[in-house]
């Protein structure tokens, strides 16, 4: 059974962003343990994808005379023993189980906070913090502090009405005491008796479910006059609720504060709440309330740890593009604007940029980021392709009528945020990773039509600029389209549309097989004879392949390495919507050597992947494999290291005087093929971190900083950063 590890992330935040870079000159550093979740990795082997036996050339003998043990024990089975299994397996009325109150919730966490790892326990605070925010939205909050303590709990506190603390006569109990313990209890429903015109929470699930998986959960209410207070564990009432009146000059005070223990027996793999992790949530919904300040603090015992950062954006939304874009080349000032239809508050902001070749379009509903979309995403896309191709006809700058911009010209170097509020929103599942309004579809496109046209007419070289970013984006697609033909008929002279390169695996289920990305051809002859040949196939790379980033389509589809990729991989063209089942294979893994070329070829790889079909994260297709570092010899026995922490590790459990040698690995050809199988391709021992886009947001910055055009920007961010790289790392 793979041995798990601890969580392991990719990217950091821009702060951050420096270190990684400059720690992925001298090792795989890149991936540390101290970065913020833009990307997850997980453990050893992934569970999720069946892994075949590595064969064998002769059959054991072993193995058959136990299968027909088996069979004999099976066939002189006693008929008593076999009627004693049939009602050991007899399914009725006693195997149905009835969960009452928030047990269901402990015996199924991961329905109600999408897992138990960090992902779950993050969204513990999400939970409570969408319940502050959503009085910000309702005009009666204007600050919300976060506190990460040291004792691994966390408060949310802020200056709203305050939770009910009167009698509920359907309960027979208190109203905070209600919606911390009663599933589907709270003031957001809709209808006349609601609390909330517009909120995030719409199920009446969220505080009661943090209460459900909360060690220890207390909370703290101040209104009319007074202060509340009561204890909570595992979801069950440890006090009963006391108040005391309040001093004169605090009458006035409003409010809840929720303070919180994660239980240690449902979380098992999450331990600590992530700083930055926190920061860029907390950081998002100050952009969307431009009206709320919003602190974050995590303490520590030691005085230089302690982190603090206030969150107040007037401009809002205005504001978040400018930040997003803060790397790279604007075409003209950011374009926002705020409107309301039907009911519907749409507010966006847009801004297109010359060095960008991708878009990223960031939706949110009711401040809830919508990860997979909606209908106020495709209203803003249908909207903006249609009125710039009309506002392009008008002014004569596309003079051929019969040209028309697709949907990907126009929005390529585009970057968007839009957010609505809907006082009824359709989400899919607890998590509401998508909006399901068609109403809200109409609102948006209406509103960006309207707009838009308004403001572009009135700003012909705004208008100009953008429509030549189209137009190029245009012609570049119809060279890459040649280019692609060409291609095609090559590799209709070739025989085959498969990379030559390319060692496939003789299974074809796409579940069951993976590919290992290599750098160059010494890498990728030790992977082909040391890899179990029926599911893992090896695609070796020659050198760099280009940094789309800096690069349009056209440039992409000539660059044979990014060809390979694509036909290798079965990824299809730039702007398609993802299908996973074209996908050849569902674990591609990218395994480079861990030097400074390794890492750089890794990060490349990263952006391709990114910019090029960003759902491979989303369906968890990304791994990065990671080689050891070391081999240790004492005697006869081997031992591998991943790091320096792992290596001085083994060295401290030796005896003073042992006698060892050590033997650094810089790269994948210094392995012999027995030695890459038992350390990095055997899914039994080897190391994979899967990666998975987190915050879309803060990865659009670091790949904008890291890999774009602005050198000036990404040299100061490294001198603002060298001060936390440990210069004994690099690999100079």
């Amino acid at each position: 059974m793979a041995i798990l590890r601890p969580t392991l992330y990719l990217f950091s935040r821009r702060r951050m962003a420096a270190s990684r870079f400059l720690s992925a000159l001298s090792s795989s550093s890149l991936y540390s343990q101290q970065s913020a979740t833009l990307f997850t990795g997980v453990s050893r082997s992934s569970p999720s994808v069946p892994v075949l036996p590595r064969r064998r050339n002769k059959f054991s003998l072993s193995n058959r005379n136990l299968f027909q043990n088996a069979v004999c024990l099976r066939a002189f089975m006693s008929t008593e023993a076999i009627q004693e299994t049939k009602k050991k397996g007899a399914y009725s009325s006693e195997q149905i189980q009835v969960l009452e109150g928030l047990e269901a919730v402990r015996v199924r966490p991961g329905m109600y906070i999408g897992d138990t790892g960090d992902r779950g326990l993050h969204h513990l605070v999400y939970e409570i913090l969408d319940n502050a925010i959503d009085e910000a939205q309702a005009g009666y909050a204007s600050k919300v502090n976060v506190t990460l303590f040291a004792d691994n709990s966390v408060s949310i506190r802020d200056n709203g009405r305050g939770i009910p603390t009167d009698f509920h006569p359907a309960t027979k109990k208190s109203s905070l005491e209600t919606v911390l313990t009663v599933l589907h209890a709270g003031g957001k429903f809709g209808g006349s008796s609601s609390g909330y015109s517009v909120s995030g929470g719409l199920h009446g699930v969220g505080l009661s479910v943090v209460n459900a998986l909360s060690e220890a959960l207390e909370v703290t209410v101040w209104r009319d006059g007074k202060e509340f207070k009561q204890k909570y564990s595992r979801g069950k009432p440890l006090t009963s609720l006391v108040h005391h009146e309040l001093p004169a000059e605090l009458r006035g005070q409003t409010g809840t504060e929720i303070r919180f223990w994660p239980d240690k027996e449902v979380l098992k793999t999450a331990t600590h709440f992530d700083y930055n992790t926190i920061a860029g949530r907390v950081r998002e919904l100050a952009f969307l309330n431009p009206e709320l300040t919003i602190t974050l603090k995590k303490e520590d015992s030691v005085e230089e740890k302690i982190q603090y950062n206030e969150y107040h954006y007037a401009g809002g939304l205005v504001e978040y593009v400018k930040w997003l874009n803060a790397d790279k080349k604007p075409l003209h000032d950011v374009v926002g604007f705020r409107k309301e239809a039907d009911g519907i508050l749409v507010d966006a902001a847009l801004q297109w940029c010359s060095d960008g070749y991708s878009d990223t379009i960031l939706g949110y509903a009711n401040c809830i980021r919508t990860i997979d979309g909606g209908t106020h995403i495709e209203g803003m896309k249908a909207s903006l392709t249609r009125t710039l191709n009309n506002l392009g006809k008008k002014s004569k700058a596309m003079k051929d009528k019969d040209i028309n911009l697709g949907g990907e010209h126009v929005r390529e170097g585009l970057t968007c945020v839009i957010s609505v509020k809907v006082s009824n929103p359709e989400f899919e599942g607890q998590t509401k990773t998508r909006l399901g309004n068609s109403e809200v579809r109409r609102a948006v496109d209406q509103a960006v039509q309207e707009y838009l046209t308004e403001y572009l007419e009135l700003h012909p070289d705004v208008l100009e600029s953008i429509l030549g970013k189209a137009l190029n984006a245009l012609q570049a697609a119809l060279a890459a389209k040649r280019a692609r033909e060409l291609e095609r008929k090559k590799s209709v002279l070739r025989h085959s549309s498969l990379p030559g390169k390319l060692a496939d695996c003789s299974s074809s289920n796409p579940e069951e097989i993976e590919i290992f990305i290599v750098e160059g051809d010494s890498a990728g002859g030790s992977a082909k004879q040391g890899r179990d040949r029926r599911f893992q196939a090896i695609l070796p790379l020659r050198g760099k392949i280009l940094n789309i980033e800096r690069k349009d389509e056209a440039s992409m589809y000539k660059n044979e390495e990014i060809q390979n990729l694509i036909r290798g991989l079965g990824l299809g063209m730039k702007g398609e919507d993802f299908k996973k089942e074209a996908l050849r294979y569902h674990k591609i893994i990218i395994l480079t050597d861990a030097d400074v070329d390794g890492a750089h070829i890794r990060t490349l790889l990263l952006t391709f992947f990114f910019r090029y079909q960003k759902a491979l994260f989303d369906e968890g297709c990304i791994y990065v494999g990671v080689p050891p570092l070391y081999k240790v010899e004492r005697g006869k026995q081997s031992f591998y290291c991943y790091d320096d922490s792992e290596l001085k590790k083994l060295q401290s459990s030796f005896p003073a005087n042992a006698s060892y040698n050590i033997q650094r690995f810089k790269g994948l050809g210094e392995m012999m093929p027995l030695q890459l199988w038992e350390t990095t391709l055997n899914p039994e021992k080897r190391l994979l971190k899967q990666l998975k886009v987190e915050d879309a947001a803060e990865a659009n910055v670091v790949f904008s900083s890291l890999m774009g055009t602005r050198v000036d920007v990404r040299k100061e961010l490294i001198q603002n950063s060298v001060s936390m790289v440990k210069l004994d790392h690099l690999d100079i």
